[in-house]
C-alpha cells in the first residue's frame, strides 16, 4: 500500500498537460545533441519570432556547449521560455540517483553561471524516468515537464500531413506538444506553421509557454479570434 501511494505521489509530480479549462496549448521543442542534423532549425525559430509565437525550449548541456550564439538568440526572445533537458541526453533510469542529479544539474548550472538565467523546468531525455528521477527533480527545485502529445517529428518516414493528423487527433485545451528544434524534425517548421495559422485558431486555442499554460485558467486566457 505504501509503495503504491509513493508511486501515485511521484506520478502526480510529473506534468503532462495544463488545465483542461485553459483554451491554449504549449508548443515545446527539445534541443538534444545531434551528430548528423544541423543542430538548430533556424527557419523554425525565425518563423516563431516573426509571428511572435510563444514556445518553450528544453536544452541539453551538450547542445548548449556547441551552440552559444543560438542559446543567446533564444534567451533574447521575450516570449520564449527555456527549460533543460539533461547534460548528455542520458537514459536516466539506468543511473543511480546521484548520477541522475549530476546529469540534470549540468545545463541548469551552465545557464546560471554563463548566461545568468535560472532554470525552473526540466524534461527527461527520451521521456524516461523512475521514482529516483522524480525525487531528484523535486530535490533540485525544478518542475518535471513531459507532454501529452508526441508529434513524432524526428521520424523520417512521417510526412507533414501525417504529423499534423497525429497532433490534431489528440489536441485539446491544455495540451503540451513535443517537437524538436535541433534539425532532426524534417517537417517541424511546416507543422508549426499549420498549427499557428490554422489548427489552433480553428479550435479556439492559443499557443503559450509551459509556465503560462500551467498558470492559465478560463478567466485569464483569451481565445484566438
Amino acid at each position: 500500500m505504501a509503495l503504491a501511494l509513493q508511486a501515485i505521489l511521484a506520478e502526480a509530480q510529473v506534468i503532462k498537460a495544463g488545465p483542461a479549462s485553459c483554451p491554449a496549448v504549449a508548443l515545446t521543442y527539445d534541443l538534444c545533441p545531434v551528430r548528423t542534423a544541423s543542430g538548430f532549425d533556424r527557419e523554425l525559430i525565425d518563423f516563431l519570432i516573426e509571428h511572435k509565437v510563444p514556445a518553450t525550449f528544453f536544452m541539453s548541456g551538450r547542445w548548449m556547449a556547441k551552440h552559444d550564439a543560438e542559446v543567446k538568440k533564444l534567451l533574447a526572445v521575450p516570449f520564449f521560455e527555456i527549460g533543460t533537458h539533461g547534460e548528455v541526453h542520458a537514459h536516466l533510469p539506468m543511473h543511480e540517483v546521484e548520477e541522475q542529479q549530476q546529469e540534470i544539474m549540468g545545463p541548469v548550472r551552465l545557464l546560471k553561471t554563463k548566461y545568468g538565467r535560472p532554470a525552473t523546468l526540466f524534461r527527461p531525455p527520451y521521456g524516461e524516468y523512475n521514482d529516483q528521477t522524480v525525487d531528484a527533480v523535486k530535490t533540485l527545485g525544478l518542475k518535471f515537464i513531459l507532454w501529452n502529445i508526441e508529434s513524432g517529428d524526428p521520424d523520417p518516414t512521417l510526412t507533414t500531413e501525417a504529423i499534423i493528423t497525429r497532433i490534431q487527433r489528440r489536441m485539446k485545451p491544455g495540451s503540451v506538444i513535443v517537437m524538436h528544434a535541433n534539425g532532426k524534425g524534417k517537417h517541424t517548421r511546416e507543422v508549426t506553421e499549420t498549427l499557428a495559422a490554422t489548427l489552433l485558431p480553428a479550435k479556439g486555442l492559443t499557443p503559450m509557454t509551459v509556465s503560462d499554460l500551467l498558470r492559465c485558467n478560463q478567466s485569464t486566457a483569451t481565445p484566438a479570434p
